[in-house]
């Protein structure tokens, strides 16, 4: 058996209010293992997670945006017609992100 990273098992006895309290806690990030929780709060003392859930859907709401643009940049420069109905869109589109960026900072107070 090849020799293991980690050596030293570590056993602790805990409150079911205590159980309680680590669950809800580990709820919170992204890890569904005691291990991994408790050796990184036991050494780091505090563990950071940011939410990017809304920074993510704002990221694709501008990405399909810019999709939009040089769709009608290619056109506009193979000597095709400006639609009204695209530079709409563009502006619908450029109200959603306002709107989500209003309301991801809006959370954020």
């Amino acid at each position: 058996m090849p020799s293991r990273k980690r050596n030293i098992q570590l056993k602790i006895w805990v409150s079911e209010e205590e159980k309680k309290l680590i669950d809800e806690k580990m709820k919170q990030l992204p890890t569904q293992r005691y291990g991994a929780y408790l050796r990184k709060m036991a050494i780091d003392g505090y563990i950071i997670y940011i939410d990017t859930k809304d920074i993510k859907e704002m990221t694709a709401q501008l990405s399909a945006i810019g999709r939009n643009i040089n769709q009608i940049a290619k056109r506009i420069n193979a000597g095709g017609p400006t639609y009204q109905a695209d530079l709409e869109e563009i502006r619908e589109r450029q109200e959603e992100i306002w709107q989500l960026q209003r309301s991801i900072l809006l959370r954020q107070r």
